[in-house]
């Protein structure tokens, strides 16, 4: 199967405006995020879908590929659905532009839920919840999810509801991350909104009450950051980002230091074997002894 990952961003945002421009150590946002993504064996095809000449115009700069899609899309996979009519794919992701910490095997994870189970028609990602401040919190998004690892509901509030330890499940958090197959992607733009997906504001809970389904992947990643979603967040993976960058510098300087230091050790030990060579032949015709009788 083909499969197409598309990442939309678009300018314009009430908490922070051209956010996927935004510097993060010397490389935009929306570059780390598509650098990032790029790195899954999977995918066959990556491109950005926007709705700003700026951001097509960077992407393009640093060699990816974008594609300049309409700014009436009310939400991103809308702007997906309409990029993907632009490029072959059995299956398309929709991998958000504000993860710069992205870890490319949740792209894989989210497009091997479809490869490996002909029933589902869409997949996303889950972790486990280990923080019960992170239960409490509605901007976290949790979910449940049936036997077969299809979610059952998203919500804000801590779902499911546990009486006592004793009874303790697992409680997971949902990632934004999505896979459709082609022809359901199509069925989705078009559903309209529900009840439950505007009580809670969540887009993809218009699938299960549209009587669609939904695999939730319980990622094998380890979650490294959170989206960008305000200049508080921004400054945050700025910091994040950068010291991981001193760090893989000062390792590599390290790690080349001590090539340097046993090259140069090799050429010393290989400079005095010769010597002692040099030596051994020089002494040898002056240090041989006479033969008698001759």
């Amino acid at each position: 199967m083909n499969i197409l990952g598309v990442i939309p961003a678009r300018y314009a945002s009430t908490r922070l405006p051209g956010k996927p421009l935004a510097d993060i150590c010397g490389k935009t946002l929306i570059r780390r995020v598509y650098e990032r993504a790029a790195l899954s064996p999977l995918l066959d095809r990556l491109v950005v879908a926007t709705d700003d000449e700026r951001i097509l115009e960077e992407v393009r700069s640093f060699g990816g590929e974008a594609v300049l899609t309409s700014s009436d899309h009310p939400n991103g996979t809308c702007r997906v659905a309409e990029a993907a009519e632009k490029y072959e794919g059995d299956i398309v992701l929709n991998i958000q532009g504000d993860e710069p910490l992205l870890d490319p095997l949740m792209v894989d994870e989210v497009a091997q839920a479809l490869l490996d189970d002909d029933s589902a028609l869409s997949s996303t990602l889950c972790v486990p919840i280990t923080e019960r401040s992170m239960l409490d919190d509605p901007s976290v998004v949790k979910v449940v999810r049936d036997l077969r690892g299809f979610a059952l509901y998203f919500s804000r509030y801590p779902i499911p509801y546990i009486r006592s330890d004793a009874d303790a499940v697992a409680v997971y958090e949902h990632i934004g991350i999505y896979g459709f197959r082609r022809d359901f992607l199509n069925i989705y733009v078009s559903l309209p909104p529900t009840p439950l997906s505007l009580a809670e504001s969540l887009e993809q809970l218009k699938i299960m009450e549209h009587g669609y389904s939904m695999k939730a992947t319980v990622t094998g990643a380890e979650r490294k950051g959170t989206s960008v979603d305000t200049p508080e967040d921004l400054e945050s993976v700025r910091r994040t980002v950068c010291s991981n960058e001193v760090k893989s510098i000062l390792c590599s300087n390290e790690a080349k230091s001590i090539v340097c230091s046993n090259e140069a050790k090799s050429i010393v030990c290989s400079n005095e074997a010769k010597s002692t060579v040099c030596s051994n032949e020089a002494k040898g015709p002056a240090a041989r002894p006479a033969v008698k009788g001759v």
